[in-house]
């Protein structure tokens, strides 16, 4: 049996969350909680295996307290928003619930969350099921003791920097602890096109196009950068720019 709490800040919606984990009886739910403050108390007291854990919350936000704690547990976030899931990658995260949390998708979240339980830590990370952003989804990241709340469409390339994506953006970059195909599963796919191994880039950026001898391409992205397309995503990215 996993310890597990809620922390949520509409006394509905914690209520509604606990009453549908009752019929699981490998979740003993220790607790509840309506804020950063009165949660860190009680994690810090019990240290449950298991957070059910609301991002927006007033004050501080859920990603505040998971950066408050000596010990990672395993996380199933809950929100209204899917903005936020690419910085959920940072933690320990099982799965990403969006509100209003159905049975279907919380059944799916508590089967991941007892199979990841029997692995070694090393090995119990699992993407969360969540939907596409569209170009109107917005990601922070926080880079260093720089902050974004970055529109999807205002970056121009991601590039993989081993476990890490570097996100450029307005002559900027900062970085995201994920490896580039984890980014590239929650980007829109109408929009953003994988030019070759290591850089993501937004069509939306492309500016100019260089077709070369043999099959080879240049793309200039607003004017200045330079990325090369492999021969091999050469024709998927003639389809996508209809030329």
């Amino acid at each position: 049996m996993l310890t597990a709490v809620v922390i949520e800040d509409s006394r509905l919606a914690r209520n509604g969350l606990m009453r549908l984990l009752e019929p699981y009886t490998e979740i003993d739910v220790i607790g509840s909680a309506d804020c950063v403050a009165n949660a860190l108390e009680l994690v810090k007291s019990f240290r449950p295996e298991v957070l059910f854990l609301d991002i927006h919350m007033p004050g501080e936000s859920g990603f505040d307290l998971l950066e408050q704690l000596d010990y990672s547990p395993k996380v199933i976030f809950t929100t209204a928003y899917n903005e936020h899931a690419l910085r959920s990658f940072d933690y320990n995260v099982v799965d990403y619930l969006l509100k209003p949390i159905n049975k279907s998708r919380l059944c799916d979240a508590i089967t991941k969350l007892t199979a990841s339980d029997v692995e070694t830590p090393s090995e119990t990370f699992q993407e969360p099921e969540i939907a596409t952003m569209t170009m109107q989804s917005k990601v922070f990241i926080k880079d260093g003791g720089q902050c974004y709340l970055l529109p999807i469409k205002e970056i121009d390339y991601f590039e993989s920097c081993k476990n890490y994506t570097r996100v450029f953006f307005s002559n900027k970059n900062a970085y995201i602890k994920k490896p580039l195909n984890s980014v590239l599963k929650r980007l829109p796919e109408s929009d953003f096109f994988q030019a070759n191994r290591q850089q993501i880039i937004n069509l939306n950026s492309v500016t100019n196009t260089d077709l070369g001898v043999g099959d080879t391409c240049e793309v200039t992205l607003n004017h200045c950068t330079s990325i090369s397309v492999s021969r091999r995503n050469l024709q998927i990215m003639k389809a996508k720019l209809g030329f």
